[in-house]
Protein backbone atom coordinates (compact mmCIF):
# COMPACT_ATOMS: atom_id res chain seq x y z
CA UNK A 1 0.00 0.00 0.00
CA UNK A 2 1.20 3.80 -0.66
CA UNK A 3 -0.23 5.96 2.05
CA UNK A 4 0.01 9.61 2.19
CA UNK A 5 -1.18 11.83 5.19
CA UNK A 6 -2.95 14.72 4.27
CA UNK A 7 -4.06 17.85 6.46
CA UNK A 8 -6.53 20.01 6.21
CA UNK A 9 -7.10 23.50 6.44
CA UNK A 10 -9.62 26.84 7.21
CA UNK A 11 -13.10 26.44 7.41
CA UNK A 12 -13.05 22.23 8.98
CA UNK A 13 -13.11 24.21 12.40
CA UNK A 14 -15.90 22.78 14.98
CA UNK A 15 -16.47 23.39 18.45
CA UNK A 16 -15.75 19.90 20.48
CA UNK A 17 -13.35 18.43 17.80
CA UNK A 18 -10.47 16.56 18.93
CA UNK A 19 -12.28 16.56 22.50
CA UNK A 20 -12.98 12.78 22.10
CA UNK A 21 -9.15 11.94 20.97
CA UNK A 22 -8.19 13.62 24.32
CA UNK A 23 -10.80 11.92 26.40
CA UNK A 24 -9.51 8.54 24.91
CA UNK A 25 -5.73 9.36 24.12
CA UNK A 26 -3.17 11.03 26.79
CA UNK A 27 -1.07 11.59 24.02
CA UNK A 28 -3.29 13.36 22.00
CA UNK A 29 -4.25 15.52 25.31
CA UNK A 30 -1.10 16.21 25.38
CA UNK A 31 -0.90 18.24 22.00
CA UNK A 32 -4.08 20.32 23.06
CA UNK A 33 -1.92 21.17 26.59
CA UNK A 34 1.46 22.10 24.47
CA UNK A 35 -0.41 24.25 22.20
CA UNK A 36 -2.19 26.01 25.38
CA UNK A 37 1.48 26.43 26.74
CA UNK A 38 3.40 27.97 23.75
CA UNK A 39 -0.05 30.68 22.88
CA UNK A 40 0.18 31.11 26.58
CA UNK A 41 -3.71 30.53 26.96
CA UNK A 42 -5.62 27.90 26.80
CA UNK A 43 -7.29 27.59 23.34
CA UNK A 44 -8.23 23.75 24.34
CA UNK A 45 -11.06 26.12 25.79
CA UNK A 46 -11.99 27.88 22.77
CA UNK A 47 -11.92 24.68 20.73
CA UNK A 48 -14.17 22.68 22.56
CA UNK A 49 -16.00 24.72 24.66
CA UNK A 50 -16.19 28.22 22.84
CA UNK A 51 -18.26 30.04 20.40
CA UNK A 52 -18.56 29.37 17.03
CA UNK A 53 -17.54 33.24 16.01
CA UNK A 54 -14.07 32.74 18.24
CA UNK A 55 -12.90 29.18 16.79
CA UNK A 56 -13.41 30.63 12.98
CA UNK A 57 -10.96 33.71 14.04
CA UNK A 58 -8.42 33.06 12.03
CA UNK A 59 -5.69 33.72 14.40
CA UNK A 60 -7.38 30.52 16.45
CA UNK A 61 -8.74 28.58 13.99
CA UNK A 62 -4.99 27.76 12.50
CA UNK A 63 -3.34 26.77 15.51
CA UNK A 64 -6.95 24.94 16.60
CA UNK A 65 -6.82 22.84 13.58
CA UNK A 66 -3.09 21.91 13.92
CA UNK A 67 -3.51 20.73 17.44
CA UNK A 68 -6.55 18.43 16.30
CA UNK A 69 -4.45 17.00 13.64
CA UNK A 70 -1.74 16.34 15.20
CA UNK A 71 -4.08 15.09 18.32
CA UNK A 72 -5.26 12.42 15.88
CA UNK A 73 -1.37 11.54 15.20
CA UNK A 74 -0.49 11.05 18.16
CA UNK A 75 -3.96 8.66 18.84
CA UNK A 76 -2.60 6.72 15.84
CA UNK A 77 0.40 6.32 17.13
CA UNK A 78 -0.45 5.40 20.11
CA UNK A 79 -2.73 2.38 18.57
CA UNK A 80 1.00 1.64 16.81
CA UNK A 81 0.56 3.43 13.55
CA UNK A 82 4.10 4.74 12.48
CA UNK A 83 4.48 7.55 10.36
CA UNK A 84 7.61 6.00 8.69
CA UNK A 85 5.08 4.06 6.65
CA UNK A 86 3.47 6.62 4.97
CA UNK A 87 5.26 7.07 1.55
CA UNK A 88 4.39 11.23 2.28
CA UNK A 89 2.72 14.24 4.00
CA UNK A 90 0.84 17.16 2.85
CA UNK A 91 -1.99 19.73 4.01
CA UNK A 92 -4.39 21.88 2.36
CA UNK A 93 -3.04 25.29 3.44
CA UNK A 94 -2.27 25.97 6.87
CA UNK A 95 -2.68 22.14 7.15
CA UNK A 96 0.86 22.15 5.83
CA UNK A 97 2.24 23.60 8.87
CA UNK A 98 0.62 19.93 10.51
CA UNK A 99 2.56 18.37 7.63
CA UNK A 100 5.32 19.58 9.02
CA UNK A 101 5.10 19.36 12.32
CA UNK A 102 3.44 15.12 11.76
CA UNK A 103 6.98 14.96 9.85
CA UNK A 104 8.89 16.01 12.67
CA UNK A 105 10.40 19.21 10.77
CA UNK A 106 8.77 21.32 12.90
CA UNK A 107 7.98 21.03 16.90
CA UNK A 108 4.23 21.45 17.44
CA UNK A 109 5.14 24.54 19.75
CA UNK A 110 6.58 25.89 16.77
CA UNK A 111 3.78 25.29 14.74
CA UNK A 112 1.06 26.57 17.14
CA UNK A 113 3.54 29.94 17.28
CA UNK A 114 3.37 30.32 13.43
CA UNK A 115 0.10 29.40 12.83
CA UNK A 116 -0.80 32.29 15.53
CA UNK A 117 0.91 34.89 13.68
CA UNK A 118 -0.24 33.64 10.30
CA UNK A 119 -3.65 33.64 11.14
CA UNK A 120 -3.08 37.67 12.61
CA UNK A 121 -0.86 38.89 9.74
CA UNK A 122 -3.53 37.26 7.55
CA UNK A 123 -5.95 38.91 8.77
CA UNK A 124 -4.00 42.63 9.70
CA UNK A 125 -3.23 42.51 5.47
CA UNK A 126 -6.43 43.61 4.30
CA UNK A 127 -8.99 45.43 6.07
CA UNK A 128 -12.40 43.54 6.90
CA UNK A 129 -14.87 43.64 3.75
CA UNK A 130 -11.87 44.83 1.57
CA UNK A 131 -11.34 41.59 0.29
CA UNK A 132 -13.44 38.49 -0.56
CA UNK A 133 -13.15 35.04 -2.01
CA UNK A 134 -15.30 33.10 -4.26
CA UNK A 135 -15.95 28.90 -4.84
CA UNK A 136 -16.61 28.54 -8.70
CA UNK A 137 -17.53 25.75 -9.53
CA UNK A 138 -18.15 23.79 -12.94
CA UNK A 139 -14.75 25.27 -14.53
CA UNK A 140 -11.58 24.31 -15.09
CA UNK A 141 -8.44 25.82 -13.45
CA UNK A 142 -7.91 27.63 -17.30
CA UNK A 143 -11.32 28.96 -17.56
CA UNK A 144 -11.16 30.03 -14.60
CA UNK A 145 -7.99 31.95 -14.82
CA UNK A 146 -9.49 33.35 -17.07
CA UNK A 147 -12.81 34.71 -15.97
CA UNK A 148 -10.21 36.47 -12.73
CA UNK A 149 -7.84 37.93 -15.11
CA UNK A 150 -10.90 39.50 -16.85
CA UNK A 151 -12.54 40.63 -13.89
CA UNK A 152 -9.44 41.99 -12.15
CA UNK A 153 -9.29 45.64 -14.23
CA UNK A 154 -6.72 47.03 -12.26
CA UNK A 155 -7.26 45.44 -8.95
CA UNK A 156 -6.42 41.90 -7.74
CA UNK A 157 -8.62 38.43 -8.88
CA UNK A 158 -6.62 35.49 -8.75
CA UNK A 159 -7.03 31.61 -8.43
CA UNK A 160 -6.26 31.01 -4.91
CA UNK A 161 -6.88 27.02 -4.29
CA UNK A 162 -7.47 24.84 -7.62
CA UNK A 163 -9.31 21.95 -5.18
CA UNK A 164 -10.17 19.14 -7.40
CA UNK A 165 -11.07 19.15 -11.10
CA UNK A 166 -14.88 20.58 -10.45
CA UNK A 167 -13.82 23.33 -7.97
CA UNK A 168 -11.37 26.76 -8.01
CA UNK A 169 -11.38 28.77 -5.66
CA UNK A 170 -10.88 33.02 -6.51
CA UNK A 171 -9.43 35.51 -3.98
CA UNK A 172 -8.93 39.35 -4.09
CA UNK A 173 -10.08 42.80 -3.60
CA UNK A 174 -14.01 42.32 -3.20
CA UNK A 175 -15.72 44.13 -6.29
CA UNK A 176 -13.33 42.45 -8.82
CA UNK A 177 -13.82 39.17 -6.61
CA UNK A 178 -17.94 39.85 -7.40
CA UNK A 179 -17.67 40.51 -10.96
CA UNK A 180 -15.90 37.51 -11.61
CA UNK A 181 -18.70 35.39 -10.18
CA UNK A 182 -20.93 36.90 -12.79
CA UNK A 183 -18.91 35.99 -15.28
CA UNK A 184 -18.12 32.44 -14.19
CA UNK A 185 -21.79 32.18 -14.36
CA UNK A 186 -22.06 33.51 -17.96
CA UNK A 187 -19.43 31.31 -18.93
CA UNK A 188 -20.97 28.09 -17.80
CA UNK A 189 -20.18 27.59 -14.25
CA UNK A 190 -22.93 25.35 -12.48
CA UNK A 191 -22.50 27.39 -9.48
CA UNK A 192 -19.91 30.78 -8.36
CA UNK A 193 -20.33 31.58 -4.89
CA UNK A 194 -19.19 34.22 -2.45
CA UNK A 195 -17.53 32.39 0.70
CA UNK A 196 -18.02 33.83 4.61
CA UNK A 197 -14.18 34.23 4.71
CA UNK A 198 -12.75 37.21 6.94
CA UNK A 199 -9.56 38.06 3.94
CA UNK A 200 -8.67 37.49 0.95
CA UNK A 201 -6.22 34.10 0.91
CA UNK A 202 -3.36 33.02 -1.10
CA UNK A 203 -3.47 36.17 -3.82
CA UNK A 204 -1.19 38.99 -3.56
CA UNK A 205 -2.80 41.08 -1.61
CA UNK A 206 -1.42 39.07 1.28
CA UNK A 207 1.99 40.40 0.72
CA UNK A 208 2.02 41.89 3.91
CA UNK A 209 1.39 39.06 5.82
CA UNK A 210 4.37 36.80 3.13
CA UNK A 211 6.73 39.52 4.67
CA UNK A 212 5.47 38.72 8.61
CA UNK A 213 5.60 35.36 7.86
CA UNK A 214 9.26 35.23 6.79
CA UNK A 215 10.40 37.26 9.29
CA UNK A 216 8.56 34.87 11.98
CA UNK A 217 10.40 31.60 9.76
CA UNK A 218 13.54 32.91 10.34
CA UNK A 219 13.76 32.35 14.01
CA UNK A 220 12.62 29.20 13.59
CA UNK A 221 14.28 25.82 13.61
CA UNK A 222 13.04 23.60 10.37
CA UNK A 223 14.26 19.91 10.23
CA UNK A 224 14.14 17.52 7.23
CA UNK A 225 10.73 16.30 7.22
CA UNK A 226 10.42 12.56 7.36
CA UNK A 227 7.72 11.61 5.36
CA UNK A 228 8.64 14.18 2.51
CA UNK A 229 6.36 16.74 2.50
CA UNK A 230 4.17 17.51 -0.79
CA UNK A 231 4.14 21.44 -1.05
CA UNK A 232 1.32 23.46 -2.15
CA UNK A 233 3.44 25.77 -3.96
CA UNK A 234 5.06 23.62 -6.28
CA UNK A 235 2.65 20.41 -6.17
CA UNK A 236 5.82 17.91 -5.59
CA UNK A 237 7.78 16.70 -2.89
CA UNK A 238 10.74 18.57 -0.94
CA UNK A 239 12.96 17.85 1.99
CA UNK A 240 15.69 21.17 2.26
CA UNK A 241 14.91 22.65 5.38
CA UNK A 242 15.55 26.01 3.19
CA UNK A 243 13.66 25.47 0.55
CA UNK A 244 10.78 24.35 3.05
CA UNK A 245 11.10 27.90 4.62
CA UNK A 246 10.68 30.15 1.47
CA UNK A 247 7.81 27.88 0.43
CA UNK A 248 5.90 28.78 3.28
CA UNK A 249 6.71 32.31 2.41
CA UNK A 250 5.42 31.87 -1.10
CA UNK A 251 2.69 29.90 0.05
CA UNK A 252 0.68 33.30 1.34
CA UNK A 253 0.29 34.90 -1.65
CA UNK A 254 0.36 31.84 -3.44
CA UNK A 255 -2.17 29.28 -5.08
CA UNK A 256 -2.86 25.99 -2.85
CA UNK A 257 -2.22 23.39 -5.73
CA UNK A 258 -3.92 20.50 -4.12
CA UNK A 259 -5.46 18.84 -7.43
CA UNK A 260 -1.82 18.48 -8.77
CA UNK A 261 -0.29 17.51 -5.62
CA UNK A 262 -3.06 14.55 -5.58
CA UNK A 263 -2.27 13.95 -8.90
CA UNK A 264 1.61 14.12 -8.24
CA UNK A 265 1.81 11.56 -5.23
CA UNK A 266 -1.38 9.02 -7.35
CA UNK A 267 2.41 9.44 -10.13
CA UNK A 268 4.31 8.55 -7.12
CA UNK A 269 2.39 5.30 -6.63
CA UNK A 270 0.55 6.62 -3.47
CA UNK A 271 -3.42 4.30 -3.40
CA UNK A 272 -4.77 5.57 0.15
CA UNK A 273 -5.01 9.00 1.49
CA UNK A 274 -5.86 9.26 5.44
CA UNK A 275 -7.12 12.91 5.89
CA UNK A 276 -5.91 13.63 9.68
CA UNK A 277 -7.96 15.86 11.96
CA UNK A 278 -11.29 17.59 11.95
CA UNK A 279 -13.83 16.74 8.55
CA UNK A 280 -13.79 14.86 5.48
CA UNK A 281 -13.62 18.11 2.68
CA UNK A 282 -10.34 16.78 1.38
CA UNK A 283 -11.30 13.33 1.27
CA UNK A 284 -14.41 14.10 -1.02
CA UNK A 285 -11.14 16.38 -3.34
CA UNK A 286 -9.67 12.93 -2.85
CA UNK A 287 -12.51 11.15 -4.73
CA UNK A 288 -12.88 14.18 -7.26
CA UNK A 289 -9.36 14.08 -8.15
CA UNK A 290 -8.54 10.54 -8.61
CA UNK A 291 -11.18 7.59 -7.56
CA UNK A 292 -8.83 4.66 -8.15
CA UNK A 293 -6.79 6.27 -4.40
CA UNK A 294 -8.68 5.11 -1.55
CA UNK A 295 -9.58 7.75 1.47
CA UNK A 296 -10.32 7.69 5.05
CA UNK A 297 -11.03 10.35 7.49
CA UNK A 298 -9.19 9.53 10.88
CA UNK A 299 -10.70 11.95 13.21
CA UNK A 300 -12.41 10.47 16.28
CA UNK A 301 -11.31 7.45 18.55
CA UNK A 302 -13.31 4.71 16.16
CA UNK A 303 -11.84 6.17 12.90
CA UNK A 304 -8.45 5.79 14.10
CA UNK A 305 -9.13 1.91 15.19
CA UNK A 306 -10.61 1.57 12.42
CA UNK A 307 -7.89 2.99 10.65
CA UNK A 308 -5.12 0.81 12.03
CA UNK A 309 -7.13 -2.07 12.47
CA UNK A 310 -7.50 -1.72 8.50
CA UNK A 311 -11.09 -2.11 8.59
CA UNK A 312 -12.58 -0.58 5.26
Amino acid sequence: MGLALVFPGQGAQTVGMGKALADAYPAAKAVFEEVDDALGEALSATIWEGSPEDLTLTANAQPALMATSLAALRALEAEGFDIGTARFVAGHSLGEYSALAAAGALSVADAARLLRRRGEAMQAAVPVGAGAMAAILGLDLGAVREVAAEAAGAEVCEAANDNDPAQVVISGDAAAVTRAVDLAKARGAKRAVMLPVSAPFHCALMQPAAEAMEAALAGVALQVPQPPVVSNVRAEAVTDPSEIRALLVAQVTGAVRWRESVAWMAEQGVTEIWEVGAGKALSGMVRRIDRSVATRAVGKPEDVRAAVGGDA
